[in-house]
């Protein structure tokens, strides 16, 4: 801690307090009394002051966890998990500060989270509340984050880590697709599977800021919490306001290390329902197959085809409900559209019932469309600035659901719709930032609470919603990728991964997803050829085969695609049916990834207890007069013995017998495939 060098810590000697503080390590860190580094507590008093200075007064210790209210949370009994909550102060100010950290035994993950209580006599404004901070010294590390846009989410970045300050963060109401609630900080010298990381990932689906900050004398911190951009929250005496939990995970077994701990933790103490451990049905979604152009007899004809190849779930996207042609209208009136869902919605899911297919369906219910039934009777229900033109982004509003008859209101006609029919499966859609912060249900001096309590209330509405369909399965979406992170997935077990479902995009897209989130949660279909995104084409088997390494189902018009692709569907059902125990449940490893070499990809999952393992492995581009690629297969029993099943066109591999440890160190030759974009499985199995 360096209590013997200069500045002393100033107890006795207030001389050098300001240069105390500026340099000495902080456990949670004020604002606007020396530290000159960013800090992760700041208030504004009603005298209009600021200034936060926190110290220890008490702590306890007990087994187990407790939820967080309101807020998703990761969860443990007394066998795996154990807690310390410190409890500090400002005397001054007469706030308490609780920090508390969950040990999970069996990840190697700590949870931190803050709570804050105004033990005054009168409000308090905080303007920053951050829910965890680190201070360590600099030995070079690299800074790993994850960034992107619409259709090309999260992908992989790793830069030095510069003197002053360097973060990422979303102020657009949502975890985003441009940036991830993430960042890790590892040497320069950790590999796939050896060397030191740390790593933070918030469990938040709004606003966040994830910073690293390197200091003048070669420190650096890192902190993670609501980003304070149009934050402020009004704590009036006697109220306590809880920040949501940051999970940091160390590994000194490389940046796998740290996935597969990821992985574990959210699969064993986030991810809830019952579908948690549970194979998903494999689905067909209308969307690419038709858009909005669909009616009953249109659905029924792809389901009686999907239904005949094996396909065990029927989605109906978007455009069912109110007179939604296109996406100009209707947002907001969830009330079946009977001229295009002729016969009404109880009569197709029958249909589709008997079919012995299961039915899902599509909502939006977090928008307003400007021209719906709702909008013209409620304008004021849309977040936005009075005397200002609101911003419309996809022609939409948001909906104000921090009011709570606006959200009862949806919530009601949403319930409505699912209690009509055998409806097993909902994706919930989000397809635009906020924007145009303003509420008409907010008073003037709580306005900046808005963007965090519209995030609460999504959460107690999904809360609600699994708690009255307790047997739905619930998958989250927004726009694709832009709201995947911890705090959906403590309400869905799966979330669209991304609207770009090329098989080749995909591959970057899957392994940033995977660095931090378990195969299982990844919706990954796949798609119409030439792909909708980006146009290209690639064979329906190599789709297949990328769409396995998560929920897998199907995204296009089963009765117009060619015959030999669709001949191959029963293949690939059998296929996800025989391997997704392992995908699901497996530990994962990166092997190679083509954005980095731009000519293939690789990754393996590998069981528990080291009896089997799938290796995948995609051929992006062709290369002219070079040798067999050899790959290296980690994770196996060293001391095992295994065989080579399923290798298609390679013959000559067929039982071949390695151990454990020749795959790992030795490797093994990848025979030379002809084109682009093709795709094989290897499947090992210990003898």
């Amino acid at each position: 801690m360096r209590t013997g060098e200069m500045p002393f810590v100033p107890s006795k000697n207030n001389r050098e307090r300001t240069g105390f503080m500026d340099t000495f390590p902080m456990e949670y860190s004020g604002n606007n009394l020396g530290d000159y580094r960013e800090g992760t507590l700041a208030v504004r008093t009603m005298g209009g002051h600021a200034g936060v200075s926190l110290t220890y007064v008490s702590h306890r210790i007990y087994d187990g966890k407790e939820p967080l209210e309101g807020l998703p949370a990761t969860f443990g009994d007394k066998d795996v998990c154990q807690t310390l909550e410190i409890t500090c102060e400002d005397k001054v100010l007469k706030l308490q500060v609780l920090l508390s950290y969950s040990v999970f035994a069996d990840t190697d993950a700590i949870a931190r989270s803050v709570r804050i209580v105004n033990g005054g006599d009168e409000a308090i404004y905080l303007t920053k509340v951050l829910s965890a901070c680190i201070d360590m010294d600099n030995e070079d590390y690299e800074m790993m984050t994850l960034h992107g846009s619409w259709a090309r989410e999260r992908g992989i970045q790793i830069r030095p880590i510069m003197k002053g300050k360097q973060s990422v963060g979303s102020v657009r109401g949502e975890s985003s697709h441009q940036e991830h609630p993430f960042v890790a900080w590892k040497r320069s010298s950790t590999t796939e599977e050896t060397g030191e990381i740390y790593a933070m990932n918030f469990v938040y689906s709004g606003n966040f800021l994830a910073q690293m900050e390197a200091d003048q004398f070669g420190f650096i911190r890192a902190m993670m919490g609501i980003h304070p951009d149009n934050f402020c929250w009004k704590l009036e005496a006697g109220e306590s306001f809880q920040a949501p939990e940051v999970i940091c995970m160390y590994s000194a077994q490389g940046i796998g290390g740290m996935t597969r701990n990821f992985h574990d933790l959210y699969r064993q103490h986030l991810i809830r329902g019952i579908y948690k451990d549970r194979k998903r049905p494999v689905l067909i979604n209308n969307w690419e197959a038709t858009y909005f152009d669909f009616d009953t007899q249109k659905l029924l004809e792809i389901a009686r085809q999907a239904s005949a190849l094996g396909i065990e779930m029927l989605v109906m996207d978007d455009g069912w409900f109110g007179h939604r042609d296109d996406d100009n209208s209707s947002l907001g009136d969830w009330q079946v559209n009977e001229t295009k869902v002729d016969g009404g919605l109880k009569y197709l899911v029958d249909e589709v019932n008997k079919l012995g297919m299961k039915f899902g369906i599509w909502f939006e219910p977090e928008m307003i469309s400007p021209d719906s039934d709702l909008y013209r009777a409620h304008p004021d229900w849309a977040i936005q600035i009075p005397g200002r033109t609101a911003s419309l982004c996809r022609n939409q509003y948001v909906l104000d659901l921090t009011r709570q008859e606006v959200r009862d209101y949806i919530y009601d006609q949403v319930a409505a719709v699912l209690r009509s029919a055998n409806i097993e499966y909902v994706k919930w859609d989000m397809n635009r930032p906020l924007s145009d912060l303003g509420s008409y249900g907010l008073a003037a001096d709580r306005q900046g609470e808005l963007l965090h309590r519209q995030v609460l209330a999504l959460y107690e509405m999904q809360e609600r919603l699994i708690s009255d369909f307790p047997n739905l399965l619930l998958e989250n979406c927004s726009g694709g990728g832009a709201r995947f992170d911890p705090g959906m997935l403590y309400y869905s077990p799966q979330i669209w991964c991304s609207d770009d479902a090329d098989a080749i995009e995909r591959l970057s897209i899957q392994a940033g997803t995977a660095l931090l989130y378990p195969l299982s949660t990844m919706g990954a279909h796949v798609a119409d050829c030439p792909n909708h995104t980006v146009g290209r084409v690639t064979p329906f088997e190599t789709r297949g085969y990328v769409a396995l390494a998560g929920t897998f189902g199907y995204e296009l018009d089963v009765t117009k695609i060619p015959e030999a692709d669709r001949n191959q569907i029963p293949e690939q059902v059998a296929m996800y049916h025989k391997y997704n125990d392992l995908v699901r449940q497996g530990d994962y490893y990166r092997i190679a990834h083509y954005a980095q070499n731009h000519y293939y990809d690789c990754y393996e999952v590998v069981a528990k207890d080291k009896s089997e393992a799938l290796v995948t492995y995609i051929q992006v581009l062709n290369r002219p007069n070079v040798h067999s690629r050899r790959i290296h297969i980690p994770g196996l029993d060293p001391d095992r013995v295994y065989v080579i099943e399923n290798t298609q066109d390679w013959p000559e591999m067929e039982q071949t017998q390695y151990r454990g440890d020749t795959l790992h160190y030795a490797g093994m030759n990848i025979p030379p495939i002809f084109d682009d974009f093709q795709g094989r499985l290897l499947h090992l199995r210990a003898i």
